[in-house]
């Protein structure tokens, strides 16, 4: 039981968790690379140049890094010139691809640059960090990951409060036996819609009123979250 315990937890936590990142998501690119080839070409047809989409993200502690997901949506302006709303934009290839998240598929490059984890609390917006609580803050003490406890438990369709209390929990409670769940589970409902824009929307954004943190630490061993990043 020792042994199960240092593995499960204590080595997995420190080095080994990294390790099989590094290893599964190298693979993952290879392997899934005509698969990435041919999504890319169907984005770059469809809806042309860029084909990926960017965006920053805030990851460890806090830090913003910019996450790369294939386009699922055109560029399509009002007569003011006003960008029209998420359901407006999506194109039929972008809803296939959102059902079945092959648009996440690029993560797999943030993972492997050791920005994200395979397993972790999904990347927010950069904007959201004032808005956290002391307690959701600390969801930022580990990567960010492609899956997590959140969308194995409802994604777009819980509440905010929810997705974060999971997140923490995640943080506390982490480790070899978990992620393998996780894992499992994700493959287990990968081609099941989540309700996509419709649902996400009924969610919205977070904008949880908490008092700013700018001063204080990140509760990681590391300090207060950098957000000046925002390159896309």
């Amino acid at each position: 039981m020792h042994i199960w315990h240092k593995l499960n937890y204590a080595w997995y936590q420190r080095s080994l968790k990294r390790q099989i990142d590094l290893i599964a998501s190298g693979l993952g690119l290879l392997f899934l690379s005509p698969v990435i080839g041919i999504v890319a070409v169907s984005v770059r047809l469809t809806l042309g140049r860029p084909v990926l989409f960017r965006q920053a993200r805030a990851g460890l502690v806090g830090r913003s890094f910019t996450m790369f997901k294939f386009r699922t949506m055109a560029e399509i302006r009002d007569s003011t010139g006003t960008i029209l709303p998420d359901d407006q934009r999506i194109t039929w290839i972008g809803s296939v691809l959102r059902a079945t998240s092959l648009d996440e598929l690029p993560e797999l490059w943030n993972v492997l640059r050791g920005d994200m984890s395979l397993v972790g609390p999904r990347p927010l917006l950069v904007e959201y960090l004032p808005h956290y609580s002391t307690e959701q803050r600390r969801r930022h003490c580990v990567r960010p990951g492609v899956t997590g406890l959140a969308q194995i438990n409802g994604r777009n369709r819980t509440t905010w409060t929810d997705r974060l209390a999971w997140d923490v929990y995640y943080v506390d409670n982490y480790g070899l036996l978990l992620d393998c769940r996780i894992v499992v589970r994700t493959l287990a409902t990968f081609w099941r819609s989540d309700g996509g824009i419709a649902v996400a929307k009924t969610l919205g954004k977070f904008t949880a009123t908490a008092k700013a943190l700018s001063d204080e630490k990140s509760g990681c061993g590391g300090s207060s979250p950098v957000t000046t990043d925002q390159r896309q």
